[in-house]
């Protein structure tokens, strides 16, 4: 038998929402990767991959997809001797109301697309060249 839906929708409230501050062992990370056994590859905003796992709260509740964004916790796997470098606090779903915040980083930022002038010219939408046989010319 599952979780009380109760928990279920505690635990979906609390990631809605962004707080005012993140404390200062927390960073906030993109989805890299899924490892398997709730561990994940993550990229910090400096560029650093780090693995994550998720902790019980979360499993089996809110999924995590590659791309997603969530708040990772440094503080205590920083002293252990293995190869897990923090763990994940909290799933960012609602990215537009997180990305309004002071704390969100620079490097995440949404870019958006631009669009080069090319000296080609486009094929999109057009058939390829046919190729002549021999006896034609």
């Amino acid at each position: 038998m599952g979780k009380p839906r109760r928990i279920l929708l505690a635990t979906a409230a609390e990631t809605v929402n962004p707080p005012d501050s993140i404390e200062d062992t927390h960073v906030i990370a993109q989805i890299q990767k899924a490892e398997g056994n709730n561990l994940y590859t993550v990229k910090t905003s400096n560029g650093e991959p780090l693995l994550v796992e998720l902790p019980a709260r979360f499993r089996s509740q809110i999924w995590v997809k590659r791309g997603s964004f969530v708040v990772i916790d440094t503080s205590a796997f920083g002293s252990r001797g293995n190869k897990l470098g923090g763990e994940i606090a909290n799933i960012i779903r609602d990215e537009k109301q997180w990305r309004k915040q002071d704390y969100w980083p620079q490097e995440f930022a949404k870019k958006s697309p631009t669009f080069e002038d090319s000296e080609e010219e486009s094929t999109v939408g057009k058939m390829p060249p046919a190729e002549l046989s021999e006896g034609e010319s």
